[in-house]
C-alpha cells in the first residue's frame, strides 16, 4: 500500500505552522509520506499533486472532495482535524469504499471546558458585567433580579451525548457538585459511563428536569433539528440551553420565539445555524443568551492533539491497519 499522505488547505501563517506540527508528529509515528498541497490551486493541478495518496486531510471545506477522491482511484481514509464530518458526503465516499475519519477527540477537552464556560456565563450574565465595565458604567449596566443569578452548585446538568465530548463535561461538572443526567443513542459500556458520574435517562426526562441542558451529539439527518419547538416547551422555565455541537441541531427559530416567550431562561451558543450569524439575528442582544463565534475549540493543545492523533491514524492506514474514529454515513 501507499504511503502518501496529503493535507489539503490554504496556505497561510497559521498554516505552516499546523503543517510543521503534522511534519513532526509524522515523523514520530514513521513511514508516512507527508505531502501539502495548496487548496487554491486548480482542481488539476491539486490532483496531479495528490496522485497515489492514500488518505487526505482536507484543512476547510473543500467543494470537490468526492470528485477529487473519485478521479485518484487509490484514496482509502477521508481524515478530518475536527470532531464534525457534517460537511463531507459521507455515502457518496463509502460507495467508493473511502471510510471518513474525525479527530478522536483532539479539541474535546477545549470544547467541554467551553461548554462550562458558557454555563457559567449566562448562569451570572458574566458577558453583560464585562461589558458594563468596559463602556464604563461600572455596574449600573448590570441589570436583573438576584433570583436570576445562579451557581452551578446542585444544579441537574442534562448531557445529550456522552461521548469524547460530553463525557469530558460530566467529569468536570462533578467536582463542581451539580447532579448528572444523560441520554445518547449509543450504548456505553458500564466502566465508561461510571467514570463519568452520570446516570442514564430518556429524553424527555432529560428536558423537563434539567436545570441546564448541553448538547453533543454530531449533526446528521437524525439530530438537525431536534431541539426545537416541543423540546423547549418540555423545559423549565429557569433552564439554560447550551450548544457547542452543531448549529442546525437546534431549531433556530423555535429557540428565539422559546427565549422571547420565557419557556427558557437563557442559552449559551458557539454555534448557529448560519455562521458568520446574521446581522439581523436577535440572538447576540438577547441579555439572556451569550454566542461566541464557534470558537470552542481554540486551544494550542487542541492544534497539537489534532496533529498527532491524525498522523497516527495515517500511521494506521500506511501499515494497512484498520483506522480508528471511524464516522458512518446516516
Amino acid at each position: 500500500m501507499s504511503n502518501i499522505v496529503v493535507i489539503l488547505g490554504p496556505k497561510s501563517p497559521l498554516a505552516e505552522r499546523g503543517n510543521t506540527e503534522s511534519q513532526a508528529a509524522a515523523d514520530r509515528v514513521g513511514g508516512i509520506d507527508l505531502r501539502f498541497v495548496d487548496s487554491d490551486l486548480s482542481f488539476d493541478e491539486i490532483a496531479d499533486q495528490c496522485q497515489g495518496a492514500v488518505m487526505i486531510l482536507p484543512k476547510g471545506r473543500y467543494p470537490k472532495l468526492v470528485e477529487l477522491v473519485d478521479k485518484l482511484g487509490t484514496v482509502k481514509l477521508v481524515q478530518t482535524s475536527s470532531a464534525g464530518t457534517d460537511w463531507i458526503d459521507k455515502a457518496s465516499l463509502a460507495e467508493m469504499g473511502v471510510d471518513v475519519a474525525n479527530n478522536g477527540g483532539a479539541n474535546a477537552v477545549a470544547v467541554a471546558e467551553h461548554a462550562i464556560g458558557l454555563m457559567f456565563a449566562v448562569n451570572r450574565k458574566l458577558d453583560v458585567q464585562i461589558e458594563s465595565v468596559k463602556h464604563g458604567t461600572w455596574m449600573t449596566g448590570v441589570e436583573g433580579d438576584r433570583t436570576e443569578f445562579h451557581t452551578l452548585v446542585g444544579k441537574r446538568v442534562g448531557i445529550i451525548g456522552l461521548g469524547r465530548i460530553g463525557s469530558r463535561v460530566a467529569k468536570r461538572l462533578n467536582g463542581w457538585e451539580c447532579e448528572l443526567v444523560y441520554h445518547d443513542v449509543v450504548d456505553h459500556d458500564a466502566e465508561y459511563v461510571a467514570a463519568t458520574g452520570a446516570k442514564r435517562v430518556e429524553l424527555d426526562e432529560l428536558l423537563s428536569t434539567s436545570d441546564i441542558i448541553t448538547l453533543h451529539v454530531p449533526q446528521d439527518r437524525v439530530t438537525t433539528g431536534m431541539i426545537s419547538d416541543r423540546e423547549l416547551k418540555l423545559m423549565k422555565p429557569t433552564a439554560i440551553l447550551i450548544n457547542t455541537c452543531r448549529g442546525p441541531v437546534v431549531d433556530e427559530n423555535a429557540l428565539i420565539r422559546g427565549l422571547e416567550a420565557k419557556e427558557i431562561f437563557g442559552a449559551g451558543l458557539d454555534v448557529t445555524e448560519i455562521e458568520p450569524i446574521e446581522a439581523d439575528n436577535p440572538l447576540p442582544t438577547m441579555t439572556n443568551v451569550v454566542v461566541t463565534p464557534h470558537v470552542a475549540t481554540r486551544a494550542l493543545e487542541s492544534e497539537l492533539n489534532g496533529a498527532q492523533f491524525t498522523m497516527e491514524n495515517a500511521g494506521r492506514m500506511v501499515r494497512g491497519e484498520t483506522p480508528d474514529w471511524i464516522v458512518k454515513p446516516v
